[in-house]
């Protein structure tokens, strides 16, 4: 609902009604949510909030095991349907309501998907949201942090010129499609060619040897394990810069980078690269291992990192929006990214392992979810 917008208020009865997967709603003291569209997305998963619908979370938001950080019970303000009516009234406003829809021959279907993903007010906000962005954040300065940090749920639109804004979305299945029939073709190269027993490693000293094709596994293995890797530092270092308040450039640039996922993290048209863009990386390192190493040694590596990527980017679109089941690899690594988005920008930056946050001392605090 709109922030100018007087409440709703609903019964104890109506709440009740709302008890399953197709309408959630749950309540903080009399506050009254429609949580129907975070169900797949929470990372305690759906069950946990089914069990707590109709009734006041106020304990499970405080905690223990979990007490929810400022930016979850900011992001949960946009599901904020109504008020829970205490003085026995819901009743004879919601007669009102029926004998208004009679009267304009109208249905009254509540709130839509689009305002419950509209709770930024557009007269107050550092931004104007009815304009692209990404010549608006540059402009926030020293405010910009702390803005991009604010999560909401709802599109974001970038840029004006409609073939831009259609460059910077990708479908899920666009990774996999592109980039796979490339891995599957490298991975036959470089077997065969390791095959003719041609490739050596130190092969103007005395201490070369042959890389034989029954090493080809292992080394594909060890460019799944670089990729994680730089993975990590792309998005520690790249991705999580602190742009200087002063530069409008930077500013603009990490949030076309990354700030415009952090401010909107359920965006599913952004969740993993475009083909064009990954393609100047991709091939910026194709071209750094063929030199380091002999040809068909580089391009197993590189083979194995980037299906490591490919790997990488399926498992960030599933922690956004997957379910998955309690208890498992997956599950753990969901709350735990979930955590980086909502409580701990400054940790937490391995996705598809969390392998590199140990070493380097970004580990996020184990939490039970």
């Amino acid at each position: 609902m709109s922030p100018s917008e007087p409440p709703r208020f609903f019964s104890e009865k109506e709440v009740a009604n709302h008890s399953t997967k197709n309408s959630c709603w749950v309540l903080t003291g009399t506050r009254i949510y429609d949580v129907t569209g975070f169900l797949r997305i929470h990372p305690g998963g759906e069950a946990l909030i089914l069990s707590r619908s109709g009734n006041d979370i106020r304990t499970e938001m405080e905690g223990p095991p979990h007490r929810h950080s400022e930016n979850a019970r900011r992001w949960m303000e946009q599901y904020y349907i109504g008020e829970l009516d205490t003085d026995g009234s819901a009743d004879e406003i919601q007669m009102a309501r029926e004998r208004k829809k009679t009267q304009e021959h109208t249905v009254d279907e509540g709130p839509s998907p689009i305002s419950k993903c509209s709770q930024v007010n557009l007269d107050t906000d550092l931004v104007d949201w009815r304009k692209p962005l990404a010549w608006q954040v540059g402009n926030l300065g020293e405010k910009y942090e702390t803005w991009v940090h604010q999560p909401v749920d709802r599109p974001i639109r970038l840029f004006g010129n409609e073939f831009m804004e259609a460059s910077t979305k990708t479908s899920w299945y666009m990774v996999p499609a592109v980039w796979m029939p490339l891995v599957f073709y490298l991975n036959w190269y470089c077997y065969t060619t390791l095959a003719q027993e041609t490739t050596r490693l130190f092969a103007s000293t005395d201490y070369s040897f042959l890389v034989h094709k029954y090493s080809f596994p292992l080394i594909f293995v060890m460019g799944m394990v670089i990729w994680t890797f730089i993975e990590y530092c792309i998005h520690r270092f790249v991705f999580h810069m602190r742009p200087p308040a002063h530069n409008y450039y930077l500013i603009t640039i990490h949030f076309l980078l990354h700030g415009q996922h952090h401010k909107s993290p359920y965006d599913g048209s952004r969740l993993v690269f475009p083909p064009c863009l990954a393609s100047v990386v991709i091939g910026s390192f194709y071209l750094l291992l063929t030199k380091a190493f002999p040809e068909a040694l580089g391009v197993s590596l590189f083979v194995g990192g980037l299906f490591g990527y490919v790997v990488y980017d399926m498992i960030h679109y599933y922690l956004h929006y997957g379910s998955p089941q309690k208890n498992s690899y997956l599950y753990s690594l969901k709350a735990y990214h979930v955590k980086h988005h909502f409580e701990h920008q400054r940790a937490g930056f391995g996705i598809s392992t969390t392998l590199w946050d140990y070493p380097f001392n970004t580990l996020i605090p184990e939490q039970t979810f």
